[in-house]
């Protein structure tokens, strides 16, 4: 058990140190460090949403936000990890409390990774389900303890219901799958689980997870959990803001000896005559990042509030993480172009920004159309109450 003695943004300063050191060797490696997975375990991201009854921290959006945006400005890979990290055990209230015990039995820092996509198939069976299935993308599946998966439940009349499985990492078998041009040190292998029975007391609710509706609602660390469509972008979304914030910082080093090293050319183009093309792409990707950070400090804000969230809520908060990532892809890419040849080392830490935001971009749940779609329908339909 790793005791935490100062708040998590405080802490993450230092993993975030560590991971600047290692950040290329873990893109070679494709995967963590195993020094950054403890250090991250150390500084209580593990344990930030874990309930105190459990010995967990219950902490806020608000300040994972601030933490994991710390680890992007240096790595955008153990930022997204720490994100996930952070925020899987969030989905341990939506099974029974004799699940919930099982996974914390050792504690509150079990490493839990999780996928909702349906890619597998559930048996029912006396007590339990059997399952079978392969799901990729499973960030940090290497140093998991538990695995969450979403299976679909066969039942003898009517279609398939959608289920929850929480399944011991040591059951499962990994694929090594990862060759994405991006987030390459996250690692996201899949992750095959074979024939494996599953107790009732782990198994849940998809449907529960996507409307907030935890099993034992009054048990502890329940109450207020927001829907998770409602916060998933945030899981995403916030390693490219500190990454599109590393990037600036980047560039604004680069730039500041540009103009004060480069030599002026008679008849040629030179940085001091881009001064003002410079002077603009560095007000404008500040100005979109800052605006990326209110968008999701919103989001961050109405979850931690406790109060119900209604459906126009979900809707508009799918759509702003949406936007979000689009925003700082669309500055990153800026930054990378700014920077020149001189800037855009095949080695440096830029190359390596731009490449993780783009990837990052990509993520299914934070494309523009579906969420544009929900949204608008949410404006043509009746208003609900909280």
């Amino acid at each position: 058990m790793h005791p935490v003695r100062e708040s998590l943004p405080a802490a993450a300063e230092a993993v975030a140190e560590l991971a600047s050191g290692l950040a290329a060797q873990m893109e070679h490696e494709r995967r963590l460090s195993p020094d950054v997975v403890k250090a991250l375990t150390g500084a209580g991201f593990l344990r930030h949403f874990v309930p105190t009854a459990f010995g967990g921290n219950a902490g806020t959006f608000r300040e994972l936000m601030r933490a994991v945006s710390t680890l992007g400005e240096t790595c955008a890979a153990t930022a997204w990890c720490a994100s996930l990290f952070a925020s899987s055990p969030r989905f341990v209230s939506f099974f029974p409390p004799e699940g919930r015990q099982e996974i914390w039995a050792g504690g509150p820092d079990a490493a839990v990774v999780c996928s909702v996509i349906p890619f597998g198939e559930a048996v029912g069976e006396p007590g339990g389900l059997r399952v079978s299935g392969r799901w990729p993308y499973m960030s940090g599946i290497e140093y998991a303890d538990w695995v969450i998966v979403c299976a679909k439940e066969l039942l003898a009349r009517g279609g398939p219901r959608l289920t929850l499985v929480a399944v011991p990492r040591a059951q499962c078998r990994t694929e090594d799958t990862w060759r994405s041009v991006g987030m390459q040190a996250t690692g996201s292998n899949t992750v095959v689980v074979e024939d494996v029975f599953v107790p009732a007391h782990r198994v849940g609710d998809r449907a529960a997870l996507f409307a907030g509706r935890p099993a034992d609602p009054d048990g502890p660390g329940t109450a207020g959990l927001a829907p998770l469509p409602a916060v998933n972008g945030l899981t995403f979304v916030v390693p490219a803001l500190g990454a599109a914030r590393g990037a600036l910082a980047l560039l604004t080093d680069h730039l500041g000896r540009k103009l004060h090293h480069v030599p002026v050319l008679p008849g040629v183009p030179g940085a001091l005559d881009n001064q003002t093309t410079y002077e603009t792409v560095l007000a404008r990707s500040a100005a979109e990042i800052d605006a990326a950070q209110l968008l999701l400090e919103r989001i961050a804000d109405l979850a931690d509030s406790g109060e119900p969230i209604t459906p126009e809520q979900v809707a508009r908060n799918a759509r702003d993480s949406a936007f979000a990532v689009d925003t700082l892809a669309g500055t990153v890419n800026r930054i990378f172009r700014t920077a020149g040849t001189s800037g855009q080392a095949a080695d440096g830490p830029l190359q390596r920004i731009w490449r993780d935001v783009n990837a990052i971009a990509t993520h299914q749940a934070l494309q523009t159309e579906p969420t544009a779609r929900a949204y608008a329908r949410s404006l043509f339909t009746p208003r609900s109450t909280p």
